[in-house]
């Protein structure tokens, strides 16, 4: 389902209320072009024996990194001697 950002502003709680109660995506346009998505959360994995890379994976996020690009800082390896 497709909505504009006017309607959505309009009736949030509603279109909210479907997608939890359906489970359908609504895709949110601004000038015909999707600027986000809401959709209902990914059921995480079963278990306290899924790993820890499943369990984020099941969150839905993505990696914002570049490849090769590291979250320490060189200094950090520097420590670790």
């Amino acid at each position: 389902m497709d909505i504009s950002v006017t309607e959505f502003k309009q009736h949030c709680l509603e279109i909210i209320r479907r997608v939890e109660r359906t489970g359908t995506p609504v895709a949110i346009t601004r000038r015909g072009k999707v600027v986000a998505q809401l959709r209902p959360p990914a059921a995480p994995p079963s278990g306290k024996s899924a790993k820890p890379w499943e369990r984020l994976r099941a969150l839905g996020g993505r990696l914002l990194a570049e490849p090769g690009e590291s979250v320490l800082r060189d200094e950090d390896f520097e420590a670790l001697r």
